[in-house]
């Protein structure tokens, strides 16, 4: 009997607001998709007129590092208020004394630049310069974060420093203006680097063009969509530089995705089907469902970082969850719409002759083992203690790194060495020691027992001699009041680079031991700031925090694959497995970048720890796309289980029904991640090689070996329920109907104690 005289699969009854959105949009493509463009066109306006900033934001309130930049914002004066960045100047012969003329007119030409609201000059500031005089630093604040600036700023900071290079003098820019001065264009190369082969793989994988390019066009409008939003968000709330790479990362990677589960179905269906718009609409009441489930639990898992506590991170979670969003609504309303404007054409444009899902329709006789997944099934079966322990191991194997990982902050040392911000780096290293890239600054308050003259002064003396007796200082320049006399403040210059680990060890010597034991006799009290402290405290507040978040996801996602599974040990099961594939791919995050293992093969020519964020947010983007794939993967073994199948029948056609698909996607989202490695920011290198290769763990040892196995092994288990829980869980269908409306003869309930 054809599937359209039978009656719909669980949970697809016709009349179900997914199955309705689907059949409407694909009677109505050309309304769908003018609506779809009229709202791009508007979002990416409204994005352009009003759309925000992206900057990174490390707020941390309520901690000692906070409240001494306040103190200094108030109390500092301009010396001490707005955004630092640094002018190195690198002369030979008589060094930059002979370039005096040129030196302070570029001063003040720097100073007279928009934005600036002060400029030390080097040669007026003995601690600015080396001892032979060949190096120094102009040490320019500006009222704003210049890597906020238009590139077109940059024109002009060349043209106040003009009369030094044309004097032979090198100039280089450090900090935010170095980042601001950093190569652009890299993120949209790997943009297309992405999309091609995207198309490649897809043309490959199924030879029609229409499966190839419906996919894309319903990504890059979701995309682009999201990414409009995203802009208009940011008008509103503060986003990390790094949000919209990362928002396009994730936007990509999943509706392409999403697109491609609708796409594939559809075309199956389609040979049992003589109304498109009839398989259109069945189509998203399937595989629909679960790509509306699988969004649903990335965007649980990105609204986790919120436990951070930390606006910085819950606000990445934010952007990527946001193009995951549009992303999963383009792929159910504008890909049916495209399909049904396509029709029964669908395959008439091609590469090779078109290539379709295999495996039997839920109700159907079983196939027998003739597809080669329905092989790979049953020799699973035939051993699953073999297949779960192999699997088992070498996960096991890759996470061993991830248990020296130490958390940091990636500095420009590890810039490429044709960037500013990379030669600004070395100059300073080189002419005044490594921790010249990193001075903390020590703020002193006094109450009304230390605010006496001769107390202040010989407080000041007790603390400098204090801070230069401390090991790992380079140097520290003597207290100095400020200008009202609320507080005192020294330079802390390490002798160790920014992102070693003698540096984080210095902080918590000075903030716990140094500052206490010269401060506490005198009821002083001293902070650490700077950035080099903003980013330590940063890393302690997030490693802190780490287990709480995992928590939360972990708990969360258990809850909704528990809700629409309905299988308890099914939900333990696709959270243990996601967490192991997690460790590994932090052991190679690990194995690459902290212990150095290829890391040339990137770009990065020294070891660097793990950027403080990046665990947390790998975990969250980690464990929600792998959910992705456990759900498109159990989704169909339920649909052959709840149609009569045994347990291992199940298994063995679900996955074969799912193997191809899964692995062109999980192909299509390794290639959008690891084309980021081509960034020039060290970080996005990590999340793009983490990523890419949790997708590539997911969709091979977990979902080949580990997934299988334990469902073989678990049997009728699998679909286990207490009937108390049964009771009191909702019934997360969006179709709206009961697990128990299917067929005549169908399994209608999961095995219930």
């Amino acid at each position: 009997m054809k599937l359209s005289d039978q009656a719909a699969p669980p949970g697809s009854a016709p009349g179900g607001l997914l199955y309705r959105t689907g059949r409407a949009c694909a009677r109505r493509p050309w309304l769908v998709i003018a609506v779809w463009l009229l709202a791009l066109l508007a979002a990416v306006g409204a994005d352009r007129a009003w759309g925000g900033q992206y900057q990174d934001d490390f707020a941390l309130p309520g901690t000692a590092v906070q409240t001494g930049a306040d103190l200094l914002d108030a109390h500092g004066g301009p010396a001490h208020r707005g955004v630092p960045a640094q002018v190195v100047l690198s002369a030979g012969g008589e060094g930059l004394a002979g370039h005096r003329d040129a030196v302070e007119d570029a001063g003040q030409r720097l100073a007279a630049l928009p934005g600036v609201i002060g400029v030390v000059d080097p040669l007026a500031t003995p601690a600015a310069v080396t001892g032979d005089g060949r190096t120094g630093y102009y040490t320019v604040r500006f009222d704003s974060n210049p890597a906020q600036f238009d590139t077109s700023y940059l024109e002009r900071v060349d043209a106040a420093v003009a009369p030094l290079r044309a004097g032979g003098v090198t100039v280089e820019y450090g900090g935010p203006l170095g980042k601001l001065a950093a190569p652009v264009g890299a993120d949209r190369a790997s943009e297309v680097i992405g999309i091609a082969t995207a198309v490649i793989v897809l043309l490959l994988g199924f030879g029609s063009v229409a499966a190839a390019g419906f996919p894309l066009i319903s990504a890059v409008v979701g995309l682009l969509a999201g990414l409009a939003g995203l802009g208009l968000l940011a008008a509103a709330f503060d986003f990390a530089a790094v949000s919209p790479t990362l928002a396009v990362m994730m936007g990509l990677g999943v509706g392409l995705d999403y697109s491609l589960f609708l796409v594939t179905r559809h075309r199956k269906l389609l040979h049992t089907l003589s109304d498109p718009a009839e398989a259109a609409g069945r189509t998203v009441a399937t595989s629909g469902r679960a790509v509306l489930v699988a969004a649903l639990t990335v965007t649980v898992a990105l609204a986790g970082l919120f436990a951070s506590g930390v606006g910085f991170i819950g606000m990445l979670g934010v952007a990527a969850g946001t193009t995951v969003l549009t992303g999963a609504l383009a792929a159910l309303t504008l890909t049916p719409a495209l399909l049904g404007l396509a029709g029964r054409r669908i395959d008439r444009l091609r590469v090779r002759t078109p290539v379709d899902e295999p495996g039997d329709e839920p109700g159907g006789e079983p196939r027998g083992d003739g597809d080669v997944w329905q092989r790979w099934a049953a020799a699973v079966g035939r051993r699953p203690w073999t297949f779960l322990l192999v699997g088992a191991a070498m996960l096991a194997l890759l996470s061993v790194p991830a248990a020296s990982m130490r958390l940091g902050h990636v500095d420009a040392g590890a810039s490429p060495v044709k960037a500013t911000e990379r030669r600004a780096y070395d100059l300073l290293a080189d002419g005044f020691g490594r921790g010249a890239n990193g001075p903390l600054t020590v703020v002193v308050t006094l109450d009304k027992a230390g605010a006496a003259p001769d107390q202040r002064t010989e407080l000041a003396g007790q603390l400098h001699q204090a801070l230069t007796d401390t090991p790992g200082v380079a140097s520290a320049t003597p207290p100095v009041p400020t200008a009202d006399g609320a507080l005192l403040v020294s330079t802390v210059v390490p002798d160790s680079a920014p992102q070693d680990r003698a540096t984080a060890d210095l902080l918590h010597r000075l903030a716990k031991e140094t500052l206490p034991g010269a401060l506490d006799p005198y009821h002083a009290t001293g902070y650490l700031t700077g950035q080099s402290a903003a980013q330590q405290t940063f890393r302690d507040v997030l490693a802190d925090r780490l287990p709480l978040v995992v928590a939360l996801v972990v708990a969360a996602a258990f809850v909704l694959l528990l809700a629409v599974f309905r299988s308890p040990l099914i939900a333990l099961k696709a959270a243990v497995l996601n967490l192991l594939s997690i460790g590994a791919s932090f052991g190679v995050v690990v194995a690459v970048f902290q212990w150095g293992w290829g890391s040339s093969l990137f770009s990065v020519d020294e070891s660097v720890p793990v950027e403080s964020y990046v665990p947390m947010m790998m975990f969250a983007i980690v464990f929600g796309l792998s959910m992705d794939y456990e759900v498109f993967l159990l989704a169909r073994i339920r649909e052959y289980w709840l149609a009569g199948r045994d347990s291992q029948a199940a298994v063995a056609a679900g996955l074969a029904s799912t193997a191809r698909v899964i692995s062109c996607a999980a192909l299509i989202m390794t290639s959008v991640f690891l084309a980021f490695l081509l960034s020039a920011n060290p970080v996005v290198k990590m999340l793009a090689l983490g990523l890419g290769f949790s997708v590539v763990l997911d969709a091979t040892v977990v979902r080949l070996l580990l997934v299988p196995a334990t469902m073989h092994l678990l049997g009728r288990a699998n679909w286990w329920i207490p009937a108390w829980l049964d009771r009191i869980l909702p019934h997360l269908d969006p179709e709206g109907c009961h697990p128990e409306d299917s067929r005549p003869g169908d399994r209608t309930r999961e095995v219930r104690a």
